[in-house]
């Protein structure tokens, strides 16, 4: 079986995970976003933000979480497989901090293909911040070009979701699965 790998993406606060956990309540299969269990772990170790301390270490431990996720992916039976967040949201994030990172994240992303990413516009009237999420929502505007602008470099055809509620925007991205 040929298994759709399916990427839900956007800035912080754009509504990924209500998406996903909306597709996880509907039976689909989902692979969460994992960079709140390192940022929760860090901070277990006495590091409050690993990402603005060290971005290439909790950058490196997200790209391999990522990698595994998408490894578990191809050997899926269920059809489709979505991820919250794809391998390059990373180097989207470590653009917009301005820092460098090893050939092997371009390689990942090259390595690590996605047939249909979806993306979340930043949305002020949902936008929050907490514990785990640090930035504002300019920088989320900001994060949301690298993005586009990282996702184009691969070659990527982004799908914009609609502003609308948790249940019409997950209806909107399985309506437009059936179509492509």
């Amino acid at each position: 079986m040929n298994t759709k790998r399916i990427v839900i993406t956007g800035g912080p606060g754009t509504g990924k995970s209500s998406i996903i956990n909306e597709l996880i309540q509907r039976g689909f299969t989902c692979l969460e976003e994992i960079s709140r269990d390192i940022i929760l772990d860090a901070q277990k170790q006495g590091v409050d933000q690993l990402f603005l301390t060290n971005p290439l270490l909790f950058s490196e431990r997200l790209l391999e979480g990522r990698k595994q996720q998408y490894t578990d992916a191809l050997n899926e039976t269920a059809n489709p497989v979505f991820f919250d967040r794809g391998v390059p949201d990373i180097v989207a994030y470590m653009d917009f901090k301005g820092e460098d990172y090893p050939q092997h994240f371009t390689d990942a992303c090259k390595d690590c293909v996605y047939d249909y990413v979806f993306i979340l516009k930043p949305w002020q009237d949902i936008y929050t911040s907490d514990n785990e999420r640090y930035e504002d929502f300019g920088q989320a505007m900001q994060i949301h070009e690298h993005l586009l602008n990282t996702y184009q470099k691969y070659d990527y055809k982004l799908l914009d979701v609609p502003f609308d509620t948790v249940e019409n925007r997950t209806n909107y991205i399985l309506k437009t699965l059936t179509i492509l």
